[in-house]
């Protein structure tokens, strides 16, 4: 395993320069390890690593073999690995949070909408994988299989720097792709998945995840009074007056299923 370290990290380490040891957790806080700590840099597993010049209490930095670098890419969009006072972190794109932080963990989040599905010897398509939170609680809960589809490579890359996302090698439920989901579900056979969760970017960003004709792909591919959960937020209510979730129910009535809103999405049951 690789380091992982936040400006936390870096001044918990910083602060123990008297002791000469700390206790810190160097995986996002899934684990505790010890550290050695001296003016020049730390060690650890019998590694050298010198301190940072520049720590931003905004950013995850990642051992690259030779220095740390900030857990970030610029393609198209800046997308970066967000600190999180939880341990799991978010990730931005163009400084958009894509999960819920404020009061909640991320993980503990997503778990909690993926028992709605109730994934129990399910087969699951996960729409828009990201960090792969989902599909972690999803094996967790012991379902059968995971179709999971990620369209952004970054979005891929950072999921391999997070010990929190779940990896496609270490269970054979989880299968990953990398593609637009848009277009891959039209491959898949109608009636061939239990349970459905839906959590696309935001409607400005992604309009094509919550049109009518991807609605209706959706209960295409879902088995009679299967469950779907839609993550929906409520980005742009407050300042345009417009209600992505209600229009998100009606759409999803039109498409066959029962609809209703539940926290912040819509839980539906094919009808």
């Amino acid at each position: 395993m690789n380091p992982l370290l936040t400006w936390k990290v870096h001044e918990t380490l910083r602060a123990a320069l008297g002791v000469g040891v700390a206790e810190c957790s160097l995986d996002l806080n899934r684990s505790r390890t010890r550290v050695e700590v001296g003016a020049t840099g730390w060690r650890w597993q019998g590694r050298e690593f010198s301190w940072l010049e520049r720590c931003n209490d905004r950013t995850i930095y990642y051992w690259t073999g030779t220095e740390f670098q900030p857990a970030a890419r610029y393609t198209a969009a800046l997308i970066k690995l967000v600190p999180t006072e939880w341990g799991p972190p978010t990730f931005e794109i163009d400084g958009i949070k894509m999960l819920p932080t404020a009061q909640v963990s991320p993980y503990e989040d997503a778990r909690h909408k993926v028992t709605l599905i109730r994934p129990r010897g399910k087969v699951i398509l996960d729409t828009c994988g990201g960090l792969g939170y989902f599909a972690a609680c999803c094996l967790e809960g012991d379902a059968a299989q995971i179709l999971s589809y990620e369209k952004n490579a970054d979005v891929l890359w950072l999921r391999t720097l997070n010990p929190w996302s779940p990896a496609q090698s270490e269970d054979a439920r989880l299968r990953l792709t990398h593609g637009d989901v848009t277009q891959h579900i039209e491959s898949l056979p109608d009636r061939s998945v239990d349970a459905i969760l839906h959590d696309p970017p935001r409607f400005g960003i992604a309009g094509e995840l919550y049109s009518q004709a991807f609605y209706d792909q959706l209960a295409r591919v879902l088995k009679p009074r299967g469950l779907l959960f839609h993550y929906t937020g409520s980005p742009n209510k407050l300042g345009s007056g417009r209600d992505v979730a209600r229009e998100v129910q009606q759409r999803l009535g039109r498409a066959g299923f029962a609809a209703e809103l539940s926290g912040d999405g819509v839980l539906a049951r094919k009808r």
